[in-house]
């Protein structure tokens, strides 16, 4: 046996959830081990380095007092540290990549650097012990409910044993569900199962979910050559052409998720494309800089053509999961590879060896960000599960999304699904700004488990309008309210969940301590 630690909650992954959630159970005044794979807290927004996907209002409401703050963080840390120009640093709404994709594109370090200030002050006091480069390797249950869970060291190998009240699965796959024996669904569900108008006909498809992605950073710096050695799998992905897409993958062409018509893109502005790709997640724009602190704009590639969906690295041989994660890295290389030596320019020369993959703005050493983009984990089996039906303007005459009775915060996307694993294209479909049900958090048979993350009872449909960034935060962050309210009254999730006054009592604190419960009427996304 190695070291032994143990808290009143452990949060395993300390992703966008897993941060929200040790900060919510910190603030109540309990003591919190939190844990992560990589080497960076904070999951999407660092270690995946995605820039925040967001609904169109959040600059007003619509998220939790404590996502505000990070955002606001972000914006405070470019003002205090960063040479801005004098327009972008009077800019109320400062967005500092100048992506289109959110209103606050910013670089991944930026985003740990807050996040971390966030945490600070439990940390330095001890309440908060976090364990970073520590995997959950096995949990240990009694009856219906976890005694431990180990995590071991990426960096010596050695086990941590992991002891408290509460265990939250904030992973980015839902890794702590099949070590703890929980039940839980992967995959696309049947119309038979759900009802929903968008499942798939037939049996359901367990190893069908999103595809992934290896993101990376990269500049621009015209008459240079930075173009990187041929990837290995370079001619397999330069063919490659999925049936529902107009041509090769590795192209300047795609399609509407919508609609799946053809579409063109320009890498850059200008091209007169209805979308040039380098500017779609932008993440740091020279202009808004002074003393000339960047030689060029600096693009985080998240797009159609480096998505991956030739297989699953969830519930497969570690071979196989090891094999697809090779691929993707594979994919995204060979983009970029492509983008340098053969992408077609205004000007009829063949590639930009310009293009400068950006190591330092990911923190590794390859180039691709520390941990793959993903979109759809395991979802735990819950007292509820949100369906299509409660979500989609199309099953919503009244133009409202369910009303839960137990809801424990709100968000607002699209009902997203990038093409999938076994061989779907884009489902792309309108959602109402929706409630987030505290039934989704709680399995239906482990009492001290919570779910943190993108692991919660959805679907595999309404996953893809319940998986972002703020969404995913407040999820976690209910979960570790959650917790510490549990151990404050000596009950059980399901317990406050069925009893209306404990309910009503969990909801005020949550209320109090900034978490919107309820949307203003608008209309769908």
């Amino acid at each position: 046996m190695g070291r032994e630690l143990a808290a009143d909650i452990v949060v395993i992954g300390g992703g966008t959830g897993g941060c929200a959630a040790a900060l919510a159970a910190a603030r109540a005044g309990r003591t919190v081990i939190l844990t992560e794979e990589t080497s960076w807290l904070g999951g999407q927004l660092t270690s995946q380095a995605v820039p925040p996907d967001e609904h169109p209002w959040i600059e007003s409401f619509g998220c939790t007092a404590s996502y505000r703050t990070f955002r606001n963080g972000v914006r405070q840390y470019y003002r205090d540290h960063y040479p801005l120009t004098a327009q972008a640093r009077a800019a109320r709404e400062l967005n500092p990549g100048g992506g289109v994709v959110s209103r606050l594109c910013h670089e991944p370090r930026v985003a740990l650097a807050v996040i971390e200030q966030m945490l600070a002050p439990y940390v330095g006091s001890g309440r908060l012990t976090v364990l970073l480069r520590h995997a959950p390797v096995k949990a240990e249950t009694e009856g219906d409910a976890i005694v431990s869970v180990d995590v071991r060291s990426a960096d010596s190998g050695d086990i941590v044993h992991l002891t408290g009240a509460y265990f939250l699965d904030a992973t980015e796959c839902g890794d702590l569900l099949p070590l703890a024996g929980a039940e839980y669904v992967t995959g696309a569900e049947s119309q038979a199962q759900t009802g929903e108008p968008h499942a798939v006909a037939g049996e359901p498809l367990p190893q069908d979910m999103q595809g992934f992605t290896y993101c990376f950073a990269m500049d621009y710096l015209e008459g240079e050559n930075h173009v990187i050695d041929k990837p290995a799998e370079y001619a397999f992905w330069r063919d490659y052409a999925p049936d529902f897409w107009p041509g090769p993958l590795l192209s300047l062409t795609g399609v509407k998720p919508a609609t799946m018509d053809p579409i063109r893109y320009d890498l850059f502005p200008g091209g007169g494309a209805s979308l040039a790709l380098f500017q779609y997640r932008q993440i740091a724009a020279r202009e808004r800089f002074a003393n000339g602190l960047y030689r060029s704009d600096i693009t985080l590639v998240n797009w159609p053509q480096n998505d991956y969906w030739l297989g699953s690295i969830i519930d497969v041989p570690e071979e196989e999961r090891q094999r697809h994660l090779r691929s993707a890295k594979q994919l995204s290389f060979s983009l970029l590879y492509w983008l340098q030596t053969e992408a077609p320019r205004p000007d009829g020369k063949p590639g930009y060896p310009g293009l400068r993959l950006r190591p330092d703005v990911v923190g590794t050493e390859d180039g691709l960000a520390m941990y793959p983009y993903i979109r759809e984990s395991r979802r735990i089996r819950a007292e509820s599960t949100v369906l299509e039906q409660h979500v989609s303007p199309a099953c919503r005459p009244d133009g409202k999304a369910e009303a839960f009775a137990d809801t424990v915060g709100i968000g607002c996307y699209r009902i997203d699904l990038h093409p999938s694993t076994g061989g779907r294209p884009y489902i792309d479909i309108a959602s109402l700004p929706f409630e987030i049900p505290l039934g989704a958090l709680i399995p239906q048979r482990i009492g001290n488990l919570l779910a943190a993350g993108k692991n919660i009872g959805t679907t595999h449909i309404t996953n893809g309008c319940y998986r972002l960034h703020p969404v995913e935060w407040n999820i976690g962050e209910a979960a570790g309210w959650c917790a510490a309210y549990c151990l404050d009254r000596s009950l059980s999730p399901s317990a406050v969940r069925a009893m209306p006054q404990e309910l009503a009592s969990f909801q005020r604190m949550l209320a109090a301590a900034g978490v919107e419960l309820h949307w203003p009427v608008l209309r769908a996304m």
